[in-house]
């Protein structure tokens, strides 16, 4: 995914309600356990790693917005503190 700059994003859906986009990934991840004709290895990365990460992202986000915004201008440089 990485070579292919797919971007993945994250959220929850209500199992079963039949939400087609939730139907199709639950048909090939059912497909994928069971086709021994996949020749894909994940490797196993640490749920602490996937959150760290995250939570990186999540803070340059911020920071972008931030930096972006022209609310609260006169807080950002405190005077002695810069």
């Amino acid at each position: 995914m990485g070579k292919i700059d797919w971007k993945v994003q994250f959220c929850c859906v209500k199992a079963h309600i039949g939400i087609h986009g939730n139907e199709i990934a639950d048909t090939l991840a059912k497909d994928a356990t069971t086709n021994a004709d996949i020749n894909e290895c994940y490797m196993k990365i640490p749920k602490s790693v996937v959150l760290s990460e995250l939570s990186e992202i999540r803070v340059e986000k911020w920071q972008k917005e931030w930096d972006q915004t022209t609310k609260g201008k006169s807080q950002r440089k405190l005077p002695g503190l810069y």
